[in-house]
């Protein structure tokens, strides 16, 4: 896999999506500082751990999850390297068990695909049909990364600035304790 070794700390020059540009925009417009890595796609955690290195930083884990009637939606944010089990946050938001929501949601709701959602997504759900759920876990980290619209880039950004910018969509997350599967008995 192809990482460039270069952290841009300015919107790429190239072409890109019209998604990607609309999240440097936004991102501009309330000055919010980033560090960037382009690369090939990173649709998987373990590939984007490969990104971390050059990234100097963690990249979170982005769940697109639906209830059983595909009625509720949830964008889980979470540390990459925490397992993830369903019954816990279904329990914890007080739903049906939740499972990965389908592609046609993700795209009409966040405009974007599998492999590719973070919280920046959330810019083009106007009318808040996502509800951003965040892992405590994750706020103990410093930065937040994500991929900004397509996962050939990732931004790392200030947690502080990654919520500012959550906050400028219209969306305010709901905090849950996840606990880690891998500590039970």
């Amino acid at each position: 896999m192809y990482i460039d070794p270069t952290l841009y700390t300015t919107r790429p020059a190239d072409d890109r999506i019209p998604q990607e540009l609309a999240i440097y925009d936004r991102l501009e417009e309330l000055k919010i500082p980033y560090v960037r890595v382009d690369h090939d796609r990173a649709d998987t955690i373990e590939i984007c751990h490969q990104v971390e290195k050059i990234l100097e930083g963690k990249i979170c884990k982005n769940l697109f999850l639906c209830n059983r009637q595909q009625t509720d939606f949830y964008l889980l944010m979470m540390p990459g390297d925490k397992p993830f089990k369903t019954k816990y946050l279904s329990a914890q938001l007080g739903c049906s068990r939740l499972s990965f929501a389908d592609d046609g949601h993700m795209a009409q709701f966040l405009q974007t695909v599998p492999g590719s959602v973070s919280a920046m997504e959330l810019l083009f759900d106007r009318e808040n049909r996502v509800q951003l759920v965040i892992d405590k876990d994750l706020m103990a980290d410093p930065y937040i990364s994500g991929h900004p619209g397509i996962s050939t880039s990732t931004l790392r950004l200030k947690r502080e600035d990654m919520l500012r910018f959550v906050s400028s969509t219209g969306h305010e997350p709901i905090y849950i304790d996840l606990p880690d599967p891998r500590n039970e008995e």
